[in-house]
């Protein structure tokens, strides 16, 4: 069936200024830059995909040991855009802040064999509308953090797929037209599929037939990630509400090929292979800052973008690069299940595992927040949560957001909830961090004045920038 979000308004303005920009440099005769070198969906079973999984058994093809190669990618789309200079410092908004505030929105591949029609009938779901995006904009929300497939194929041969891109143009449109900046990140892309998130699930609702972690253990899958992306900023270069490319949605090759939940013993035996997502990461940030030497790139570390596995995340050198962390710690509070009274903020939780619960409150958090600090110190990069959140249900969890962003003001860190529903996503499925529905789980209405959503509209609400302010 025909994808209800349709492109829409392709003949912007923004198109044109990539040509413009290249016929000025040509006149001045100007040398170019070159730049060197980021959970749970509303509508699946779920509540892990935004956050750590529980360690599982690793593939029957796990013991494959991967080295670092460099072989030719198959069948990709070359760009035809190409860059320039914005209007405004793009990277001038992460840092010195926040200044972006906002939340997530959450979108994938339909697969119909296994949705029927709860993610709509288009390719991409679940569907959104513009209404969607200004609603967020009305509550104060100045940035949309986009977890959105990749433009190209899982499967080799790794091709452009014109779908996704112009799901991608219609979501921007709509974002921009609410006057809200925009971040998009890829979650799946060549050698990975969106049931990465859902180790553990296999057999319940999709057979293991569905996934696919390819991109840890094949060169090829690497240079076509690449490959998309710098397509991707090809394209995206210039567009007035982009502020941020989030390079992959928490890489996670520890987990899904290792079982390897210790960085130190991840690091000591994988470094430089295949498995190890720093040489990935700057290989991709080589290939955008080839087409796009303006646009802020996002990376997160490994084990989701986890804050404890940040310290071993190593700078790319490019200068207008933002590391994120996906805050979902303590596992165990953020995703307790309807009822359950054994989490409350604060309380007792085992982070570590070791049997031996913890004090967790406002003393747990400052430690948290100070590691996220000190990878900031030490790079002199700056840093933002591009993911945080908690079940809507979760005891205490009004205090738990407010106590999680005060500590972020505090730092001057930008961050975006997890995450906005679709008016489509409303009524289907899953709606564990639909916070518009309160902390009652009973409850599948909206309120707009519960304790969660004012929790979010007294920080978004702070927000002074927005693209009409900066044009």
């Amino acid at each position: 069936m025909k994808n209800t979000l349709t492109p829409g308004r392709r003949q912007k303005l923004w198109l044109l200024i990539p040509l413009l920009a290249t016929l000025l440099a040509c006149a001045l005769s100007a040398p170019a830059d070159d730049g060197s070198t980021p959970t749970t969906p509303a509508a699946l079973p779920s509540l892990a995909a935004t956050a750590p999984a529980e360690p599982t058994e690793p593939p029957p093809t796990a013991t494959v040991s991967p080295t670092a190669t460099s072989l030719p990618v198959t069948a990709t789309a070359p760009p035809t855009e190409t860059p320039l200079t914005s209007t405004y410092d793009k990277f001038s908004l992460w840092v010195d802040g926040p200044h972006l505030r906002g939340a997530n929105i959450y979108q994938r591949r339909v697969y119909p064999e296994l949705d029927g029609d709860s993610f709509g009938p288009g390719r991409v779901g679940p569907p959104f509308t513009e209404t969607d995006f200004t609603t967020l904009a009305s509550l104060g929300a100045n940035v949309v953090h986009i977890s959105h497939p990749g433009l190209f194929s899982e499967n080799a041969p790794y091709e452009l797929d014109e779908a996704m891109q112009a799901n991608l143009d219609q979501l921007l449109d709509w974002i921009y037209a609410a006057d809200m900046f925009a971040v998009i990140g890829f979650r799946t892309g060549p050698g990975r599929s969106e049931f990465t998130f859902f180790h553990g699930e296999e057999g319940s609702w999709f057979d293991e037939s569905y996934f696919n972690e390819q991109v840890w253990v094949d060169a090829d899958a690497q240079v076509a990630w690449a490959e998309m992306w710098r397509h991707t900023a090809a394209h995206y270069a210039g567009h007035p509400a982009v502020v941020g490319y989030e390079l992959m949605i928490e890489p996670n090759s520890h987990a899904v090929w290792l079982d390897e939940w210790d960085p130190e013993r991840f690091y000591a035996d994988h470094s430089g292979s295949l498995y190890d997502w720093n040489p990935l990461a700057a290989q991709i940030s080589t290939a955008v800052r080839e087409v796009d030497v303006e646009t802020p790139i996002l990376i997160g570390g490994m084990a989701y973008s986890s804050a404890a596995w940040l310290p071993y995340l190593e700078p790319t050198g490019d200068p207008r690069t933002v590391y994120v962390v996906h805050q979902y710690a303590p596992f165990a509070y953020t995703h307790q299940e309807p009822g359950s009274t054994a989490f409350t903020f604060p309380g007792q939780v085992d982070e570590n595992g070791d049997g031996q619960p913890e004090p967790f409150d406002i003393s747990w958090l400052l430690a948290l927040f100070d590691q996220i600090n000190l990878f900031r110190i030490r790079t002199g990069a700056p840093v933002a949560v591009s993911e945080y959140g908690i079940v809507r249900w979760a005891a205490d969890g009004p205090a738990f957001l407010v106590q999680q962003q005060n500590l972020m003001e505090q730092y001057g860190l930008n961050y975006a909830i997890w995450s906005w529903s679709s008016s489509w996503g409303l009524t289907q499925g899953y709606d564990g961090f639909i916070y518009r529905f309160g902390p009652d789980p009973e409850n599948h209405q909206v309120m707009p004045d519960n304790e969660l959503t004012v929790a979010l509209r007294v920080v978004w609400l702070q927000n002074e920038k927005r693209p009409s302010t900066m044009e």
